[in-house]
């Protein structure tokens, strides 16, 4: 090699290593960081090994190609690593790009590695789309091989920036996304694009800005304030994962509970309002719940904590919420967690206190009968260790979406004030008795009368009795709630994870 050949790689590789000073500058601006800065953020120091560094490289103007990718340590464990470049045509996909990034999906399907997605990206570039677009090693090969990957790896999105047209597809086939506030933003159409081809006239973050994603439509889960909040928010929830689905996942250094479980904790009164959360900080070691989609279809809550060090996956109904009763939204949260824990060898404890789905024309058209039954669906699929607490009141379809004796939890438990029914006592004696009831013209007579309708109601359902004719498997006191969960988990570790043999369902999505 002459001597300017020499010259001409080390200025090609070295342009691939810092943004030009305009390019930086607005980075500074838009309160981003630069695409090598967020890599080292995530992965362990030394560790990051690069794939395809010189792609692209006879042309000056397209370091790497617009997109790192390799393989790295993220606290002590291996990872792949695909990060757009946005100070290259703002992140845009050419052919080369697209073929690093099926390169390193077909890694990770070979070796069996997680990914981190890092994604800001402008989307594909017109000039290269007959080699980019519709090929068998096009941008369609990504996503084949996304879900090809999906429940085999975790697969992490940290969204910086736009994640546009075609490649927000990337996002929806992950796991995990995390949307930085202000920046983040995925869309089919730009707002442009949608004035001209519908007439609308709509703000990018209206359209499909962080804050929206992450409370309307659920392709968000968690808001970042920065670029380093959410690589650092995406290490937390790969600290609850494995590496793959062959594996479990990391234990931990048990500790005490967040709160003592005291009796006054979930109030007796149904129609009494309290945060579930309070019960989780009772249940789970202290400060080790993490929370997912929390600003999404708040009347459930899901997320990952540990039990005595152990991860689990918590499912809860939130009675500050709503009531905590099931939408359309909440189903779908559920059900989508609920695949996920199952997918990584994650436990599942369902903290259930939920007067059932949701009533009316309006979900009805929404389709709150198939959403319901994707609810149920993942929970009958789910094959992990399993335990149902009847914290309060399991009423309906209720009971069934979270996990109640018929869908073979490892143990169905209750509180000892929880109620089990069809429908609570006031909804069930005016749905036998209504007519009798107004019948009765004395009003301290007819207050009469349903009282002592609601006392046989009452102890039809008393829970005690449920135990005793064998419908759930324990009723136990709030303070040896989280000593039982413990146990119970414990000795299901060995349980046959056989649902069915098939090649897959037809789930009623």
């Amino acid at each position: 090699m002459t001597g300017d050949h020499w010259t001409e790689v080390k200025v090609a590789r070295e342009a691939t290593l810092a943004p030009p000073e305009k390019a930086k500058t607005k980075l500074d601006s838009q309160n981003k960081l630069y695409v090598r800065d967020r890599i080292a953020l995530l992965v362990d120091e030394g560790s990051f090994v690069e794939e395809a560094q010189l792609a692209n490289a006879l042309n000056p103007g397209l370091p790497a190609d617009g997109v790192v990718t390799g393989r790295a340590l993220v606290d002590g464990r291996p990872a792949l690593i695909v990060a757009n470049d946005p100070t290259v045509k703002a992140g845009s996909w050419g052919a080369r790009t697209v073929e690093k990034i099926v390169r390193i999906t077909e890694v990770a399907l070979r070796d069996e590695l997680p990914i981190f997605w890092l994604i800001d990206s402008a989307g594909a570039r017109i000039t290269d789309q007959v080699q980019l677009f519709p090929g068998r090693r096009g941008a369609g090969r990504i996503f084949h091989n996304q879900v090809a990957l999906s429940g085999k790896v975790p697969q992490i999105c940290c969204l910086f920036g736009p994640s546009a047209a075609g490649g927000a597809y990337i996002p929806a086939f992950c796991d995990i996304v995390i949307m930085v506030d202000g920046n983040a933003s995925m869309y089919l159409g730009s707002p442009r694009m949608a004035e001209m081809v519908v007439g609308e006239k709509v703000t990018l973050e209206e359209m499909g800005g962080a804050r929206m994603h992450t409370s309307v439509s659920g392709c968000g889960d968690l808001l970042a304030s920065d670029d380093t909040e959410a690589i650092e928010l995406a290490k937390q929830y790969f600290s609850y994962l494995p590496g793959s689905w062959r594996s479990r996942p990391p234990s931990y250094d048990a500790s005490d509970a967040g709160r003592d479980f005291t009796r006054d904790l979930v109030p007796a009164e149904e129609s009494v309002g309290f945060d579930i959360h309070d019960v989780i900080d009772a249940v789970v070691d202290a400060d080790t719940f993490f929370e997912i989609k929390p600003a999404y279809a708040p009347e459930l809550v899901v997320g990952f904590g540990l039990l005595a060090g152990q991860v689990v996956g918590i499912v809860a109904n939130q009675p500050a919420v709503k009531g905590g009763v099931l939408f359309v939204d909440s189903a779908d949260k559920a059900a989508r967690f609920i695949w996920l824990c199952d997918a990584f060898n994650v436990p599942l404890i369902y903290l259930c206190d939920v007067p059932g789905f949701m009533i009316g024309s309006e979900v009805e058209r929404a389709g709150i009968i198939r959403h319901g039954a994707k609810m149920i669906t993942a929970v009958s699929e789910a094959t992990v260790p399993t335990v149902s607490v009847i914290v309060r009141k399991a009423y309906g379809a209720g009971l069934y979406a979270m996990c109640g004796p018929g869908f073979s939890p490892d143990a169905c438990v209750a509180l000892p004030t929880a109620k089990i029914a069809v429908m609570g006592p006031e909804a069930a004696i005016n749905a036998v008795y209504y007519n009798k009831i107004q019948e009765i013209a004395d009003e301290g007579e007819r207050v009469e009368y349903v009282a002592k309708l609601r006392e046989e109601y009452e102890t039809d359902i008393d829970i005690l009795r449920l135990a005793a004719d064998l419908v759930i498997d324990a009723i136990v006191e709030p303070e040896d709630l989280r000593n039982d969960l413990i146990a119970r988990l414990a000795a299901a570790q060995s349980k046959d994870r056989t649902f069915s043999h098939r090649r897959h369902g037809v789930p009623p999505v």
